[in-house]
């Protein structure tokens, strides 16, 4: 199913022996459109202390009493390696984390999808892994994108500025992000349309830029998106037709 992170962040989170705290964010990778961790706000149980949680361990979501369950333990979570809000996170504080809890790193040559438990290394693997990690351990990721911070960036097409970021559309199953909620804001009140992630050139922390290779007028006739009404395969279909590019779901067209 088609979630909004936004709407995901504040949900409940459930170890298997206890509350753990809440979703505070998540962080998404921009070159692949993976989410690579949900941020965890422990609060009161583990004082000011944010936890970062693969999607490997996140267990399918209950809409209803907007709950996540946690494939760890308290005692797991609390003896992780401590992390601050600050982005970019270093690639050494990944390579313990991953280490840590037996993860395959997402830099690592034939890492499965976010989500998939196939991500479970071993410890072989794991170590293997130290040696994979590229340029200054000390340097963050670049493409590594907050969520709660790239909300509200500025969208610029090929010929300007036409809205910002709304939300994300992340499919709940592989942790992909699969569509950006734009908002035309004064350009054009009140009305949001969706965009594909693939489409975007890049995204500048220094200027809060989206950068998209579209014209403004071809976004402004896209279809209407409308964040109460879920997202089904035929406006999927819709919104595909009209960009004239093949869906994620369609075999890869012969060149």
């Amino acid at each position: 199913m088609l979630r909004s992170l936004n709407k995901i962040i504040g949900y409940r989170l459930q170890a298997v022996d206890g509350e753990i705290g809440k979703v505070d964010d998540f962080y998404f990778e921009d070159l692949s459109w993976l989410v690579r961790y949900l941020v965890a706000d422990t609060g009161t149980w583990l004082a000011e202390r944010l936890v970062l949680l693969s999607p490997v361990v996140l267990g399918q979501a209950d809409w209803e009493t907007k709950g996540i369950p946690v494939q760890l333990t308290q005692e797991q979570i609390e003896n992780s390696p401590p992390v601050t809000a600050d982005l970019p996170v270093s690639r050494q504080l990944e390579a313990e984390l991953h280490k840590y809890y037996n993860w395959v790193p997402y830099w690592q040559a034939g890492v499965p999808f976010a989500g998939t438990t196939t991500a479970v290394a071993t410890q072989a693997r794991i170590e293997q892994a130290a040696d994979q990690i590229p340029g200054d351990v000390a340097q963050g990721d670049p493409h590594l994108q907050s969520v709660r911070e790239v909300s509200g960036y500025h969208i610029y097409a090929r010929d300007g500025e036409m809205g910002h970021v709304d939300d994300f559309i992340v499919e709940d199953e592989s942790w992909t992000v699969r569509y950006l909620v734009i908002d035309t804001g004064n350009w054009l009140p009140g009305r949001r349309v969706l965009l594909v992630p693939s489409w975007v050139q890049k995204v500048d922390w220094s200027e809060r830029m989206v950068y998209v290779d579209l014209q403004k007028d071809t976004i402004r006739e896209s279809p209407l998106f409308d964040p109460s009404v879920p997202i089904n395969r035929d406006y999927e279909q819709r919104l595909y037709d009209y960009y004239g590019r093949p869906a994620y779901w369609e075999p890869p067209r012969p060149e």
